[in-house]
Protein backbone atom coordinates (compact mmCIF):
# COMPACT_ATOMS: atom_id res chain seq x y z
CA UNK A 1 0.00 0.00 0.00
CA UNK A 2 1.59 3.50 -1.31
CA UNK A 3 1.64 6.05 1.83
CA UNK A 4 -0.93 8.80 1.25
CA UNK A 5 -0.05 12.39 1.35
CA UNK A 6 -3.75 13.34 1.65
CA UNK A 7 -6.81 11.99 1.25
CA UNK A 8 -10.17 13.10 1.28
CA UNK A 9 -13.26 12.15 3.29
CA UNK A 10 -15.09 11.14 0.22
CA UNK A 11 -12.34 9.47 -1.18
CA UNK A 12 -12.38 11.58 -4.58
CA UNK A 13 -9.01 12.93 -4.19
CA UNK A 14 -5.93 11.73 -2.95
CA UNK A 15 -2.48 13.38 -3.36
CA UNK A 16 0.88 11.01 -3.26
CA UNK A 17 4.11 12.74 -2.71
CA UNK A 18 7.19 11.56 -4.33
CA UNK A 19 8.69 11.04 -7.88
CA UNK A 20 6.34 9.45 -10.01
CA UNK A 21 9.29 7.73 -12.23
CA UNK A 22 9.30 6.14 -8.63
CA UNK A 23 5.40 5.82 -7.65
CA UNK A 24 4.19 4.91 -11.22
CA UNK A 25 5.88 1.70 -10.70
CA UNK A 26 4.38 0.57 -7.86
CA UNK A 27 0.68 0.40 -8.61
CA UNK A 28 -1.40 -1.60 -11.32
CA UNK A 29 -4.71 0.87 -11.23
CA UNK A 30 -5.51 2.16 -14.76
CA UNK A 31 -7.37 5.67 -15.29
CA UNK A 32 -9.88 6.99 -17.71
CA UNK A 33 -7.35 9.79 -19.13
CA UNK A 34 -4.06 11.48 -17.63
CA UNK A 35 -3.54 15.31 -17.34
CA UNK A 36 -0.14 16.19 -17.52
CA UNK A 37 1.74 19.46 -16.81
CA UNK A 38 4.99 18.62 -17.18
CA UNK A 39 8.19 20.72 -16.69
CA UNK A 40 8.60 23.22 -20.18
CA UNK A 41 12.50 23.93 -19.92
CA UNK A 42 12.06 27.29 -20.02
CA UNK A 43 14.06 28.41 -16.78
CA UNK A 44 16.66 30.31 -18.67
CA UNK A 45 17.47 33.13 -16.66
CA UNK A 46 14.51 35.20 -18.69
CA UNK A 47 12.48 37.81 -17.58
CA UNK A 48 8.89 38.42 -17.51
CA UNK A 49 5.79 40.97 -15.98
CA UNK A 50 3.43 39.77 -13.47
CA UNK A 51 0.88 41.69 -11.69
CA UNK A 52 2.89 44.96 -13.08
CA UNK A 53 6.38 44.03 -11.85
CA UNK A 54 9.55 42.67 -13.78
CA UNK A 55 9.93 38.90 -12.40
CA UNK A 56 12.47 35.95 -13.69
CA UNK A 57 11.04 33.35 -15.16
CA UNK A 58 13.04 30.91 -13.62
CA UNK A 59 10.91 28.38 -11.99
CA UNK A 60 12.99 25.93 -10.23
CA UNK A 61 16.03 23.42 -11.00
CA UNK A 62 12.80 20.87 -12.21
CA UNK A 63 12.51 23.51 -14.67
CA UNK A 64 15.95 23.17 -16.11
CA UNK A 65 17.02 21.19 -18.85
CA UNK A 66 20.94 20.36 -19.68
CA UNK A 67 20.56 19.55 -23.42
CA UNK A 68 17.94 18.73 -26.08
CA UNK A 69 19.00 15.07 -25.08
CA UNK A 70 17.69 15.19 -21.80
CA UNK A 71 14.75 16.68 -22.66
CA UNK A 72 13.65 13.85 -25.08
CA UNK A 73 14.71 11.00 -22.30
CA UNK A 74 13.04 13.19 -19.83
CA UNK A 75 9.74 12.55 -22.26
CA UNK A 76 10.09 9.35 -23.24
CA UNK A 77 10.47 8.30 -19.65
CA UNK A 78 7.52 9.64 -17.92
CA UNK A 79 5.35 9.29 -21.00
CA UNK A 80 6.00 5.00 -21.36
CA UNK A 81 5.27 4.81 -17.26
CA UNK A 82 2.14 6.82 -18.19
CA UNK A 83 0.69 4.77 -20.90
CA UNK A 84 0.89 1.85 -18.70
CA UNK A 85 -1.48 3.51 -16.40
CA UNK A 86 -4.41 4.04 -18.99
CA UNK A 87 -7.40 2.13 -19.26
CA UNK A 88 -6.90 0.93 -23.18
CA UNK A 89 -9.45 3.41 -24.08
CA UNK A 90 -8.06 6.10 -22.40
CA UNK A 91 -6.35 9.45 -23.42
CA UNK A 92 -3.99 11.73 -22.14
CA UNK A 93 -4.07 15.59 -22.21
CA UNK A 94 0.06 17.30 -22.00
CA UNK A 95 0.54 21.13 -21.48
CA UNK A 96 3.69 22.84 -23.34
CA UNK A 97 5.54 25.72 -25.42
CA UNK A 98 7.73 25.18 -27.88
CA UNK A 99 10.31 24.46 -25.68
CA UNK A 100 8.87 20.71 -24.70
CA UNK A 101 5.88 20.34 -26.91
CA UNK A 102 7.59 19.34 -29.92
CA UNK A 103 9.76 16.68 -28.20
CA UNK A 104 6.43 15.34 -26.56
CA UNK A 105 4.31 14.95 -29.79
CA UNK A 106 7.66 12.86 -31.32
CA UNK A 107 7.91 10.68 -28.38
CA UNK A 108 4.18 9.89 -28.58
CA UNK A 109 4.12 8.73 -31.73
CA UNK A 110 7.30 6.81 -30.98
CA UNK A 111 4.98 5.20 -28.23
CA UNK A 112 2.40 4.40 -30.14
CA UNK A 113 -0.12 7.18 -29.48
CA UNK A 114 -2.76 8.51 -31.43
CA UNK A 115 -2.38 11.93 -31.56
CA UNK A 116 -6.43 13.38 -31.61
CA UNK A 117 -5.90 17.54 -31.45
CA UNK A 118 -3.16 20.04 -30.73
CA UNK A 119 -5.06 22.54 -28.86
CA UNK A 120 -4.26 26.20 -28.94
CA UNK A 121 -4.79 27.81 -25.75
CA UNK A 122 -5.09 31.58 -26.47
CA UNK A 123 -4.59 33.46 -23.16
CA UNK A 124 -7.11 36.38 -23.04
CA UNK A 125 -5.30 38.37 -20.29
CA UNK A 126 -1.34 36.99 -21.13
CA UNK A 127 1.76 39.41 -19.65
CA UNK A 128 2.48 41.79 -21.83
CA UNK A 129 6.09 41.54 -23.74
CA UNK A 130 8.54 44.29 -21.93
CA UNK A 131 11.04 43.39 -24.02
CA UNK A 132 9.06 44.90 -26.72
CA UNK A 133 11.26 42.91 -30.17
CA UNK A 134 9.12 40.59 -30.11
CA UNK A 135 5.42 39.24 -30.55
CA UNK A 136 3.72 38.68 -27.09
CA UNK A 137 3.79 35.24 -25.61
CA UNK A 138 -0.14 34.91 -25.45
CA UNK A 139 -0.13 31.26 -26.19
CA UNK A 140 0.26 27.56 -25.27
CA UNK A 141 -0.54 24.08 -26.49
CA UNK A 142 -2.15 21.03 -25.32
CA UNK A 143 -1.83 17.93 -27.21
CA UNK A 144 -4.75 15.08 -26.87
CA UNK A 145 -3.40 11.94 -27.70
CA UNK A 146 -5.30 8.32 -27.04
CA UNK A 147 -3.54 5.08 -25.67
CA UNK A 148 -5.04 2.58 -28.47
CA UNK A 149 -4.90 3.59 -32.10
CA UNK A 150 -7.96 0.96 -32.29
CA UNK A 151 -10.00 1.78 -29.59
CA UNK A 152 -12.68 4.63 -29.53
CA UNK A 153 -12.58 6.99 -27.10
CA UNK A 154 -15.12 9.10 -25.29
CA UNK A 155 -15.65 12.85 -26.28
CA UNK A 156 -18.58 14.58 -25.12
CA UNK A 157 -18.74 16.50 -28.62
CA UNK A 158 -22.85 17.55 -27.63
CA UNK A 159 -21.77 19.41 -24.29
CA UNK A 160 -18.65 20.91 -26.11
CA UNK A 161 -20.76 21.97 -28.61
CA UNK A 162 -23.55 23.62 -26.43
CA UNK A 163 -20.88 25.51 -23.96
CA UNK A 164 -19.53 27.07 -27.73
CA UNK A 165 -22.77 28.75 -28.49
CA UNK A 166 -24.17 25.26 -30.36
CA UNK A 167 -21.41 25.80 -32.56
CA UNK A 168 -18.57 23.03 -33.02
CA UNK A 169 -15.75 23.55 -30.92
CA UNK A 170 -12.94 24.12 -32.63
CA UNK A 171 -8.72 23.11 -31.68
CA UNK A 172 -8.39 26.97 -30.73
CA UNK A 173 -9.52 27.98 -27.16
CA UNK A 174 -10.04 31.38 -25.85
CA UNK A 175 -9.22 31.33 -21.64
CA UNK A 176 -8.03 33.14 -19.38
CA UNK A 177 -5.20 32.48 -17.79
CA UNK A 178 -5.16 32.23 -13.63
CA UNK A 179 -7.35 33.77 -11.63
CA UNK A 180 -6.62 35.89 -8.02
CA UNK A 181 -8.97 33.99 -6.75
CA UNK A 182 -7.61 30.67 -7.85
CA UNK A 183 -4.17 31.31 -5.49
CA UNK A 184 -6.24 31.64 -1.95
CA UNK A 185 -4.20 29.12 -0.48
CA UNK A 186 -1.12 29.77 -2.57
CA UNK A 187 1.17 30.45 -5.66
CA UNK A 188 2.60 28.05 -8.00
CA UNK A 189 4.56 29.34 -10.68
CA UNK A 190 2.79 26.99 -13.20
CA UNK A 191 -0.50 26.72 -11.88
CA UNK A 192 -3.46 26.35 -14.60
CA UNK A 193 -6.59 27.96 -14.89
CA UNK A 194 -9.30 26.17 -12.97
CA UNK A 195 -11.62 26.89 -16.52
CA UNK A 196 -9.25 24.80 -18.42
CA UNK A 197 -9.15 21.98 -16.68
CA UNK A 198 -12.96 21.59 -16.28
CA UNK A 199 -13.27 21.99 -20.55
CA UNK A 200 -10.91 19.26 -20.66
CA UNK A 201 -12.40 16.94 -18.09
CA UNK A 202 -16.13 17.66 -19.43
CA UNK A 203 -14.94 17.04 -22.87
CA UNK A 204 -13.50 13.49 -22.13
CA UNK A 205 -14.39 12.23 -19.29
CA UNK A 206 -17.64 10.74 -17.57
CA UNK A 207 -19.37 10.88 -14.24
CA UNK A 208 -16.74 8.48 -11.50
CA UNK A 209 -14.08 8.74 -13.79
CA UNK A 210 -10.47 8.21 -12.44
CA UNK A 211 -7.90 10.76 -13.41
CA UNK A 212 -4.20 10.89 -12.69
CA UNK A 213 -1.96 14.17 -13.21
CA UNK A 214 1.66 12.59 -12.43
CA UNK A 215 2.70 16.70 -11.87
CA UNK A 216 0.16 17.61 -10.08
CA UNK A 217 1.51 20.99 -8.21
CA UNK A 218 -0.92 23.23 -6.43
CA UNK A 219 -4.03 20.45 -7.78
CA UNK A 220 -6.01 22.09 -9.92
CA UNK A 221 -6.74 18.84 -11.68
CA UNK A 222 -8.41 17.32 -9.03
CA UNK A 223 -10.26 20.42 -7.33
CA UNK A 224 -11.94 20.39 -11.27
CA UNK A 225 -12.71 16.98 -10.95
CA UNK A 226 -14.00 17.26 -7.62
CA UNK A 227 -16.43 19.55 -8.75
CA UNK A 228 -17.28 17.55 -11.87
CA UNK A 229 -18.55 14.45 -9.53
CA UNK A 230 -14.67 12.95 -11.21
CA UNK A 231 -11.84 11.07 -8.79
CA UNK A 232 -8.37 12.11 -8.92
CA UNK A 233 -4.85 10.36 -7.93
CA UNK A 234 -2.10 13.38 -8.10
CA UNK A 235 1.61 13.16 -7.89
CA UNK A 236 4.05 15.90 -6.90
CA UNK A 237 7.55 15.90 -5.27
CA UNK A 238 7.06 19.38 -3.96
CA UNK A 239 5.86 18.62 -0.29
CA UNK A 240 5.21 22.21 -0.02
CA UNK A 241 2.73 22.23 -3.52
CA UNK A 242 0.92 19.42 -1.72
CA UNK A 243 -0.05 21.27 0.97
CA UNK A 244 -1.65 24.44 -1.20
CA UNK A 245 -3.12 21.11 -3.06
CA UNK A 246 -4.88 19.68 -0.07
CA UNK A 247 -6.12 23.30 1.50
CA UNK A 248 -7.54 23.97 -2.28
CA UNK A 249 -9.58 20.20 -1.50
CA UNK A 250 -10.33 21.41 2.06
CA UNK A 251 -12.01 24.30 1.08
CA UNK A 252 -14.48 22.22 -0.93
CA UNK A 253 -15.43 20.76 2.08
CA UNK A 254 -17.59 24.22 2.94
CA UNK A 255 -20.92 23.78 0.51
CA UNK A 256 -20.36 27.63 0.20
CA UNK A 257 -17.24 27.46 -1.30
CA UNK A 258 -17.77 24.79 -3.66
CA UNK A 259 -21.28 26.33 -4.93
CA UNK A 260 -18.98 29.61 -5.36
CA UNK A 261 -16.56 27.87 -7.77
CA UNK A 262 -19.09 26.69 -9.47
CA UNK A 263 -21.42 29.84 -10.64
CA UNK A 264 -17.52 31.53 -11.15
CA UNK A 265 -17.29 28.57 -13.26
CA UNK A 266 -21.03 29.28 -15.23
CA UNK A 267 -20.39 32.74 -14.89
CA UNK A 268 -17.70 32.19 -17.46
CA UNK A 269 -20.22 29.50 -19.45
CA UNK A 270 -17.42 26.61 -18.95
CA UNK A 271 -19.83 24.45 -17.49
Amino acid sequence: MLPYFYKSRNQDYTLLHGDSFDLLKHFDFTFDIIFADPPYFLSNGGISCQSGKVVCVDKGVWDKAESEEHVDIFNYQWLALCKDKLKDNGTIWITGTYHNIFSIAKTLKELGFKILNVITWVKTNPPPNISCRYFTFSTEFIIWARKNPKKPHYYNYELMKKINDCKQMTDVWHLPAIARWEKTCGKHPTQKPLSLLVRIILASTQENAWILDPFCGSGTTGIAASLLGRRFLGIDQDESFLQIAKARREMLESEKIRCNFILRLKDLGKI
